[in-house]
């Protein structure tokens, strides 16, 4: 969708003066965003313990790429179910059951006494990290004000990257125990952390919006007056999601026969599939294109593939020992970490555009020089590259940073902004389906990558398509920056009753249930 396509709709005015930061609405967002730390931690613990465990378990190349890659599949059962069961049970108690999961999967994995056993730990393990991916930036975008929407929606990818950092850590802390014990440690020190969440997760609110879905209005108001910058702004914003939910203007709480008869319509989900894949308006169905296109991005131009792999590039580029490639290995973690803040604190002053098209531009150049460098490093004797190994080793870091700044937080943020309240959660449990199939395609194919057209032509493909991602982008993505969830719609081509998804949907006698619902109200 071009940037002209969305003249129409009137631009929001930037307040004279900022609100300051809802600390209520910040602990929600951190509190939500803390199971991601665990998605980081699992995927990049395997970077390093993958070397020992090849050597414990006596396994093959092949079998260690399976093993390191086939997490994002897994998280397929995650991502497709956290959609229904949010709608179901709610954000927050979803948001548990990850931690639930998480917790097995590490134990399963530190205990694993055979490459099978193993396999099955990373099948917990995956099928949380889909629950997490999925709901921490749904539950943060409904709950946080507009005004700071993009920083803390922007949240779980701050925490999946310190994850990552952590899970680096891990590896350079442990790896010099004993070859069975050392990888062992380094899965069971995950086992931590989801005990504490959980405890953590049962003091947040509901989500407003997913109480106004089920009739409890009365909660949703005063979940709102403490997560907005002012009672208007709660008011306002309540009005909105009635709106979008269907309940008349004017309802009050006592009305809780209306409230249930308005929750009666889709509001555990029912429908959605329908609305979002076989029959979705043309508004809907350019959402769901900006969305899937915007995560196979994310993925398809090898950030995974430098997470997982880092030590094995480190070593193609000339650092043999594992000290010298798993200490690299943690200043990749770092940088990913630091830029991710600088992300952050931009979301909601320079916009969601600029920061996509800086990044994807910045991955790059980042790609094309580390290719460059890698083709020359393997035509030159061994060391005679020095300045290359540099060259490679800031490439790689540069790489990351791009990521941080733009690709990485901002598919989480823009995809949990722009579906319709009614379609939001099942719509970003599609596009976390999209991230992780496409993660998975990369990580478990990228030792047989390069060992084909050798690393330098890995990296050259993820720049091409890097490249193909910013074009992407550029046309199809407009700028969300400042408009209300309800709002996002209109920038797709919708109008006010693309809302709660229905335009356009019939019901058994061929009336059109929207106008039906707007002629009522």
């Amino acid at each position: 969708m071009s940037k002209d396509d969305s003249s129409d709709v009137p631009a929001a005015e930037a307040p004279a003066k900022r609100a300051p930061l809802n600390k209520y609405a910040l602990a929600c967002a951190i509190l939500a965003s803390m199971n991601s730390i665990l998605l980081g931690y699992d995927i990049s613990v395997m970077s390093g313990a993958q070397k020992f465990m090849k050597k414990d378990l006596n396994i093959s190349d092949a079998k260690v790429e399976v093993l390191a890659g086939i997490i994002n599949i897994y998280s397929l059962v995650g991502s497709l179910a956290a959609g229904r069961t949010s709608d179901w049970i709610g954000r927050r108690y979803t948001m548990v059951l990850a931690s639930v999961i998480f917790f097995a999967g590490a134990l399963i994995m530190g205990l694993a006494p055979s490459y099978a056993i193993v396999m099955l730990g990373r099948f917990v393990a995956g099928v949380g990290v889909g629950y997490a991916l999925m709901i921490a930036p749904v539950y943060t975008a409904e709950v946080a004000p507009t005004s700071a929407r993009g920083l803390l929606t922007s949240f779980p990818e701050v925490f999946i990257n310190a994850g990552v950092l952590l899970g680096y850590v891990s590896n350079f802390a442990f790896y010099r125990l004993p070859l069975h014990i050392g990888w062992r440690v380094m899965f069971l020190v995950g086992a931590v952390p989801p005990v504490f969440l959980a405890v953590g997760v049962l003091a947040m609110p509901e989500s407003p919006r997913w109480l106004v879905m089920q009739g409890r209005i009365g909660d949703a108001r005063r979940v709102l007056e403490k997560t907005s910058d002012s009672p208007a702004e709660a008011e306002e914003r309540l009005a909105d999601i009635k709106n979008a939910v269907g309940i008349p203007e004017g309802i009050s709480d006592e009305d809780e026969v209306v409230a249930v008869v308005h929750k009666s319509r889709g509001s555990h989900g029912e429908g959605v599939w329908r609305d979002l894949l076989l029959r979705p308006t043309p508004a809907v169905r350019r959402i769901l294109i900006a969305c899937l296109g915007l995560q196979f991005f994310q993925q398809a131009s090898g950030i995974d593939a430098v997470v997982l792999y880092s030590p094995r590039v480190f070593d193609n580029a000339g650092l043999h020992s594992d000290s010298d490639s798993i200490g690299a290995s943690v200043a990749v973690g770092a940088s990913k970490t630091l830029f991710i803040l600088v992300a952050t604190f931009l979301l909601d002053r320079v916009g969601r555009r600029p920061l996509l098209l800086t990044s994807a531009g910045g991955m790059v150049i980042s790609l094309v020089t580390l290719a460059s460098a890698l083709h020359m490093i393997e035509h030159r004797p061994e060391g005679q590259a020095t300045a290359l190994v540099g060259l490679s080793i800031a490439m790689v870091l540069v790489f990351v940073a791009s990521f941080s700044i733009g690709m990485g937080p901002i598919a989480w943020v823009y995809s949990s902004e722009i579906f319709p309240l009614r379609l939001r959660a099942q719509g970003c449990a599609l596009g976390t389906a999209m991230n992780r199939v496409v993660s998975g395609a990369v990580s478990m194919s990228f030792i047989s990558l390069y060992k084909a057209i050798t690393f330098a032509g890995s990296f050259y493909l993820y720049a091409g398509i890097a490249a193909a991602g910013w074009v992407f982008m550029f046309f199809f993505l407009p700028e969300t920056q400042g408009r209300s969830l309800e709002d996002t719609v209109k920038l797709f081509g919708g109008d006010g009753r693309d809302a709660n998804g229905t335009v356009g949907r019939e019901d058994g006698h061929g009336q059109n249930k929207s106008t039906e619902l707007t002629t009522q109200q």
